[in-house]
């Protein structure tokens, strides 16, 4: 299926930014002269179907779920953008087959996330949560028992990415002992040590904090076996995903008295709305923080996400790079300029994404030759089943070339920049 997209005018390159994207991305694509329809809540099925099919760009935040269905709809869609840390919400490869690249911001919220994860270590460590919830119910239990400073205490932190090394360098900057265990070599930050293993570091550490993806291996990681490995009345932190730990486990580790505490921010199955009951086997264990997935729900993050994928999508519109897509060949690209001063001899840009199959290159090479084109500019990315090359040529070869890429039997999208 060859298609076609021809730039024109951005005040007619339409964006609909869903779930009340912040202000500050709305504001920046507003700068950059497109329209914008932002709109403060997610949408579903019929009201999805519409707002899609009149969108050239789509932003989403978590809850807005885009299936084959909501992009085959989508006649007009050139980008999504996903303006959070995950893409779960997007049918990924069926975006990739249209030429669809999806940009998010993977590490915007990184310090909204590690600060959290420090006040939970704070908090476990001086059974805070319990003693505000004895407060609320008229209790006054003024005591120390159970409480701690953690100041010498030994943090294990696993996954030593983004995350994790943030809450290092916070923990060392209280005086607690950072050990840490990750599947690549890292470079420790501060005075912090690498676990030979992540049963050693289960055993050395008071409070052990999880940074980790969800994949095949991380599923289930955090089991009964691996709890009964934790010092007695040591602490665990989940705020990566819901599936790296075994939530009735951990129940039973908290409720016999041999783990100290837990703080979770994500689980297994998680309401879909506002109104639907939460429900999970650690409801009222003992010096238990849970928090609806707000790790990295703060204002500050949130602008900075808004700022990071407005900026992808604006640089995708404009001039055709991919950097940052997860899920096409990522092309980085010069801005087109303009030729000897003179603003009629700004070069057309040609976007073309292919199926990425044997020949295809060559056939793209005699359609140049044969139209004569002169190129001032190639670039060419593939990733798996998807190609991605983008041609400068003369104002004069623009259109020409453009057709002749069309009837490319493995074209996928064409666009022309001008």
């Amino acid at each position: 299926m060859a298609e076609s997209q021809t730039s024109f005018p951005k005040n007619k390159i339409r964006l609909v930014l869903l779930e009340g994207v912040h202000e500050d991305g709305r504001a920046m694509l507003e700068g950059e002269g497109f329209d914008v329809d932002a709109r403060p809540g997610a949408l579903e099925g019929e009201a999805l179907t519409k707002a899609a099919s009149d969108a050239h760009v789509l932003g989403v935040r978590s809850k807005t779920q885009l299936t084959q269905e909501i992009i085959d709809s989508a006649g007009r869609l050139l980008a999504i953008g996903c303006f959070c840390a995950g893409t779960n919400q997007v049918d990924l490869a069926r975006a990739s087959r249209l030429g669809i690249p999806v940009f998010n911001a993977p590490f915007s919220n990184t310090r909204s996330v590690a600060e959290m994860t420090i006040s939970e270590v704070i908090a476990l460590h001086r059974r805070m949560f319990d003693r505000s919830a004895q407060m609320h119910a008229g209790q006054w239990d003024k005591s120390a028992s159970g409480s701690h400073e953690v100041r010498g205490r030994t943090l294990g932190i696993v996954g030593y990415g983004h995350i994790g090394s943030q809450v290092s360098v916070l923990a060392e900057a209280m005086g607690m002992r950072v050990l840490y265990y990750d599947v690549d070599t890292k470079l420790p930050l501060g005075n912090a040590r690498a676990a030979g293993s992540l049963e050693e570091l289960l055993r050395e550490s008071d409070a052990v904090t999880l940074h980790v993806p969800a994949t095949g291996t991380t599923s289930g990681m955090i089991g009964a076996a691996r709890l009964a490995l934790m010092k007695p009345g040591a602490i665990l932190i989940n705020n990566a995903r819901g599936s790296v730990v075994d939530n009735d486990a951990l129940s039973a580790a908290l409720r016999d008295g041999r783990l100290g505490g837990a703080a979770l921010d994500v689980f297994p199955v998680e309401p879909a709305s506002r109104g639907e009951v939460f429900q999970s086997v650690l409801r009222g264990a003992p010096n238990v923080i849970l928090t609806p997935h707000v790790g990295g729900s703060t204002l500050e993050a949130q602008a900075s996400i808004a700022t990071e994928v407005a900026g992808k999508l604006a640089r995708f519109i404009n001039d055709g790079s991919t950097i940052g897509a997860v899920n096409v060949p990522q092309v980085d690209l010069p801005d087109q300029g303009v030729r000897g001063g003179d603003a009629g001899a700004r070069p057309h840009r040609i976007l073309h994404f292919h199926r990425n199959v044997p020949g295809v290159l060559s056939r793209m090479h005699e359609v140049i030759a044969s139209c004569g084109a002169n190129i001032s500019g190639e670039y060419l990315r593939t990733d798996g089943e998807l190609g991605y090359v983008v041609l400068d040529v003369d104002p004069t070869d623009g259109e020409a070339l453009a057709k002749g890429l069309r009837d490319v039997p493995e074209t996928i999208r064409t666009r022309v920049l001008w």
